[in-house]
């Protein structure tokens, strides 16, 4: 089957350093009061954009400087990002199984990076990255054109995402979406085909398509 993968928060576990360049951004400003599990919090239920616009206006802030300082930080500690437990071997399942899996991604560079740095970019045939300039989720843009240009079978496609948007993205582009929510912390509103803790759920699926 294809599967199309979210990379933050899904392939690799970047929100502690997501949260940490974030509140050192905030620190600069003279903002000490937010907690590590909020920020995550925030992240998690909408994007990273919609947490530094709220930030910005609760705490009276410029937006662009924020921004500016917040992607300071993350780029300079984003190499330590390792990958979920389990996220390899179900990626190499899948490709095992005559599946093929797909990268969904703002980020580009450093993510290629760390895609190559740890083995995966062997078990991918392809992706969209920042540079694509696709519109953010839950826009289908992305995956119609991947879907499109790999001539994917959208019955036994399935989207992997961490956030509703993800699901929202998969079900405006006709496929079926799983949410991988580690630590159950999601409201979910997308009504996913199915909810994972570990991706080793995943591999009884692969298996048995």
């Amino acid at each position: 089957m294809d599967l199309f993968w979210d990379f933050d928060g899904t392939l690799f576990d970047t929100y502690p350093i997501m949260v940490k360049s974030l509140k050192q951004a905030l620190e600069v400003n003279g903002i000490t009061d937010q907690k590590a599990h909020d920020l995550y919090w925030q992240m998690r239920q909408g994007s990273l954009g919609e947490t530094l616009k709220s930030l910005a206006s609760t705490y009276n802030l410029n937006y662009t400087t924020l921004e500016s300082t917040y992607r300071t930080n993350e780029a300079q500690l984003l190499e330590k990002a390792q990958p979920f437990d389990r996220a390899y071997e179900v990626c190499q399942k899948n490709i095992q199984k005559n599946g093929r899996n797909f990268l969904l991604t703002h980020r580009d560079i450093q993510a290629k990076g760390l895609m190559q740095h740890h083995g995966f970019d062997s078990l991918f045939s392809g992706g969209v990255t920042g540079t694509d300039k696709f519109p953010r989720k839950p826009d289908p843009a992305s995956l119609n054109f991947l879907i499109k240009k790999f001539q994917t079978e959208k019955k036994t496609a399935i989207m992997i995402g961490d956030r509703n948007l993800d699901i929202l993205a998969a079900h405006n582009a006709d496929i079926k979406g799983i949410l991988f929510d580690p630590d159950h912390l999601i409201q979910v509103t997308s009504q996913p085909e199915k909810r994972v803790k570990n991706l080793a759920e995943l591999l009884p699926l692969i298996i048995s398509h």
